[in-house]
């Protein structure tokens, strides 16, 4: 490799590890073998699975080591890493007393990125953190875009891998990416065009170590801003970042929120959508993007999603026409905030994408009064203020999964007159989910609405959220007789 810091370095002959044999590290052991590195892909696991990855990156020479993923390849002089690797492990010890670099899949795509035809720069990535909102967000940037006649893609942590879009035989002409923490841990010279924290909750504090080093790594995604660094108005964290970056010369801060906005900054009057940013004197003018009732669905915590996004497609230089028409056109994936049922005058709302405590807050401030059904994995995370904020919309909670003594204890603080069962004990998959929604449905009146929002991950007892939204919805129609 002739510069390590360099843009579309040389590869060839370079020997490289790639961490995980999982769907990035996959992905990078293929391109690096491409570009002529010699790559070797370790992976503590073991197992059928895993032996048949490795069998298809064996055919076409690139060695596999399964089983042992904490020591450094003799001669290794790069580390690519899948984005789950935690910072301390063994094999990154190794590789810092052995002065070897660090990426992950977000650097190494970053280093190849290509110039596009006519402009001598490579496509600007629009770039999306926070704990909560970044998949709607960024696909909704990129409903923005494609308004605006851009060719473009929701890349990164959602669709289209990042790797297969900054080597795409058609180039984009710009970029909408999701950035997870862990990604952007491992992406020091990444520098977007412009870039949004939507918030900051404790989340991953397992992986980080501490919410400072979580709220650190979500801050790399300002550093290098050229035109604009979008933060929430009602989370000062995210200004904090802000402040904190280092910028080229000119870029702006701007904030979103739902009241009026007032300069340089996105927000909602009269149930319109209005910029008061990317105007000429700002001091007196906005323009119009849009109404609430563009945004789907508009619940408040959706429509600041909706404003972060308009502020990144103005920043690039979106009309305020195409802002109003990507919304429009914008459909939210599943198991978001996804009514799937009435039955009995109950409407039953699948959030199982609510995998931590911030982003079952937004849930439960949409609705009351609430059966809440909540539980699984907690990751670490505690439930008082989630509890706190919520109790009094709560008609009664339903429990579930391995950390579910957490939240029970949370609601007996600060929710003590509100009845928890705990249900499906010691159950997994379809049979359990169908016992939750029924006796979700014994403790529910008309009028009321029973809330799949966990705050808690859902590998306990599913494959993962998804599984665990569709049973959910499966159990409601059978409910109904379906």
């Amino acid at each position: 490799m002739t510069n390590p810091d360099q843009t579309n370095p040389d590869f060839g002959g370079l020997p490289v590890a790639v961490a995980g044999l999982g769907v990035s590290g996959i992905s990078a052991a293929r391109v690096l073998h491409g570009l002529g590195a010699r790559v070797t892909v370790v992976d503590g696991g073991s197992g059928p699975g895993l032996a048949a990855r490795a069998a298809e990156l064996e055919a076409l020479g690139v060695t596999v080591r399964l089983g042992d993923g904490a020591s450094l390849p003799e001669g290794t002089e790069l580390i690519v890493t899948s984005p789950g690797w935690a910072p301390d492990s063994p094999l990154f010890a190794a590789a810092e007393a052995a002065g070897v670099p660090v990426w992950g899949d977000v650097e190494l795509a970053w280093r190849l990125r290509k110039p596009l035809p006519g402009t001598g720069e490579p496509a600007p990535w629009l770039a999306v953190t926070g704990t909560n909102g970044k998949t709607t967000t960024v696909q909704m940037l990129a409903s923005i875009l494609t308004a605006a006649g851009r060719r473009t893609a929701a890349v990164g942590n959602v669709g289209v891998s990042v790797l297969d879009a900054v080597l795409a035989e058609e180039p984009y002409d710009v970029l909408a990416v999701e950035l997870s923490s862990y990604q952007l841990h491992w992406a020091p010279s990444l520098r977007p065009h412009s870039a949004a924290v939507l918030n900051l909750a404790p989340d991953h504090l397992d992986w980080h170590g501490s919410m400072e080093a979580y709220a650190a790594d979500k801050g790399r995604i300002y550093e290098g801003n050229v035109v604009a660094c979008v933060y929430n108005l009602a989370d000062p964290a995210t200004e904090a970042l802000v402040r904190e970056a280092d910028v080229e010369e000119g870029c702006r801060a701007i904030g979103f929120g739902l009241g009026a906005p007032g300069p340089s900054n996105f927000g909602v009057v009269d149930g319109l959508l209005v910029d008061r940013a990317f105007v000429e004197d700002r001091a007196k003018n906005a323009a119009e993007l849009g109404a609430v009732e563009d945004v789907n669905p508009p619940a408040p915590h959706n429509i600041a999603n909706a404003l972060a996004a308009a502020a990144l497609a103005r920043a690039y230089g979106v009309e305020p026409k195409a802002v109003r028409e990507g919304l429009r056109a914008f459909r939210p994936d599943a198991h978001r905030i996804a009514e799937v049922g009435v039955v009995g005058e109950v409407t039953y709302i699948d959030d199982s994408k609510a995998t931590n405590t911030h982003a079952a807050a937004a849930s439960l401030a949409a609705y009351r009064p609430i059966v809440w059904i909540a539980g699984g994995l907690a990751k670490g995370a505690t439930f008082d203020d989630l509890v706190q904020g919520a109790a009094e919309r709560l008609r009664a909670v339903v429990l579930i999964g391995q950390d579910r003594a957490v939240i029970r204890e949370a609601l007996e603080r600060h929710a003590p007159d509100v009845p928890v069962i705990e249900a499906a004990e010691g159950q997994t998959g379809a049979v359990a989910m169908t016992e939750v929604v029924r006796t979700a449905a014994s403790l529910a009146r008309s009028g009321d609405t029973v809330l799949l929002a966990p705050a808690c991950a859902s590998m306990d007892m599913f494959t993962n959220y998804g599984e665990r939204g569709d049973l959910f919805a499966a159990a409601v129609r059978e409910l109904a007789g379906e």
